[in-house]
């Protein structure tokens, strides 16, 4: 499989898998409902697709997690890539509803199957070479930085390519004539991004090497992934840090759950047409991408400034409170200038939370349960996210629909009020059992 990587370029190598696995997300966002619509999927019928999806992703992030520490991170990332060249192929495509509801079942089994991986393996391999105590927080904000990007540059493409198609004569209907319908002006970005996705998949297998491994046979992986899963849950539990770390992602999956639901409307409201709403909400969603990694970039930095990740995490956790206030409080009017800079704060300060707080984390966990300690860290995200977002739906609109993320947040600033971590020693850091099956890596 190859020497092992330095720090410097396994971060490299690990900066391009993750901006090649987010950049195909990017190209559907502003493509994909449109596309289903237009194929003849009612808003009901969509929306029930996604949560297709959702739901998928959340049932599979443990035992995906568990894969990776058993199988290996190379091995999971590919299959996660395969899937999403399956699943967006299949999108962009298809006509029937079952056929979308297929898609979106393998799209949410490739996102789980990628939760964490890509991540295990940069801290693994920075490990191998500097040793257990190497700085994170650089190339993790890096690779945050990286998606964020990838998403932010992969939205104005997939809005602008459909665009484009329709300003030559005819190019649209000439293109549908020629595929027999299959392929239209808004499909197109989807299936650039599977493109993505294969160079993706080529890229994981050649670029990142790995340690060799014991075999691995079906009984091993039906013994240890439930194992590793549950040891990983026992971490968040019993690990006072660990369990502060997930309280702090639900914490921001409550604000995304409710940003993400009642922005777009909002930006309807704001221009008076869905249409036009459709586009500030594009812009927007370009702008929180870029915000996010504008905040990871930053984290380093902040960490230095107010001496400790600690400290950053309540700066990253205030500044989203504070653009999550604004929301709020110009929920009742049509400002839009104020709301724009709540938005961008929101997403700056989560970002800016986002490498402290996983540098934390894979100083609690070894190699053995990293990838699951990762899945247990999204799961916490997406479950978070899902319930503020039925909350807001439920109460009132205007200022009220926003206190769901506004409580969150603030629950999340207030566990890291008086924090100062004390790094443990490598023999009594809180680990990840490793299974006794198989050997640590």
């Amino acid at each position: 499989m190859g020497a092992l990587l330095d720090a410097r370029a396994a971060r490299r190598r690990f900066v391009t898998v993750n901006f090649l696995f987010w950049f195909p997300t990017g190209l559907s966002i502003p493509v994909q409902v449109l596309l289903l619509a237009d194929r003849g999927v009612s808003v009901a019928t969509i929306a029930a697709l996604f949560a297709v999806h959702s739901l998928t992703c959340a049932a599979l992030e443990l035992p995906t997690g568990g894969l990776s520490d058993v199988m290996g991170r190379r091995a999971v990332l590919a299959a996660s890539g395969v899937l999403a060249v399956v699943a967006i192929t299949m999108t962009a495509l298809a006509t029937a509803t079952w056929v979308f509801a297929l898609a979106m079942v393998l799209k949410g089994a490739g996102r789980a199957l990628n939760s964490g991986p890509a991540e295990a393996w940069y801290v693994d391999t920075v490990h191998a070479d500097l040793g257990p105590d190497a700085d994170l927080r650089d190339g993790l904000a890096r690779g945050s930085a990286a998606s964020s990007a990838a998403l932010a540059l992969g939205t104005i493409l997939g809005g602008l390519v459909p665009w484009l198609l329709g300003l030559g004569p005819d190019l649209g209907a000439h293109l549908e004539r020629a595929t027999g319908g299959h392929v239209t002006p808004l499909s197109v970005p989807l299936l650039a991004g599977a493109v993505c996705c294969v160079l993706y998949v080529v890229q994981v297998l050649v670029a990142l090497p790995e340690p060799p491994r014991p075999p691995v046979h079906l009984r091993t992986v039906l013994a240890d992934v439930p194992r590793t899963a549950r040891d990983g849950v026992r971490l968040a539990t019993r690990d006072i840090m660990v369990r502060r770390i997930m309280l702090t992602m639900a914490a921001a999956g409550s604000a995304l759950g409710v940003v993400e639901l009642l922005t777009p409307s909002r930006a309807a409201d704001a221009t008076g047409a869905a249409s036009s709403g459709a586009v500030l909400y594009a812009g927007l969603a370009c702008a929180g991408f870029t915000a996010t990694a504008l905040g990871n970039r930053l984290a380093p930095w902040v960490a230095r400034v107010v001496h400790g990740g600690e400290r950053a995490v309540l700066v990253a956790e205030l500044i989203a409170l504070l653009g999550l206030a604004v929301l709020c409080a110009t929920a009742a009017t049509r400002t839009l200038a104020p709301a724009v800079a709540g938005y961008v704060l929101v997403y700056v300060g989560l970002g800016l939370a986002s490498p402290c707080l996983n540098d934390f984390l894979h100083r609690r966990t070894d190699s053995s349960g990293r990838a699951t300690a990762l899945s247990v860290q999204s799961l916490a995200l997406q479950l978070a996210g899902a319930l503020s977002g039925l909350v807001a739906g439920a109460l009132p609109g205007g200022p009220a629909a926003w206190l769901p993320g506004v409580v969150g947040v603030a629950a999340g600033a207030l566990l890291w009020l008086r924090v100062r971590e004390t790094p443990k020693a490598p023999d009594e850091a809180v680990r990840s059992p490793a299974p006794s099956s198989r050997s640590a890596v």
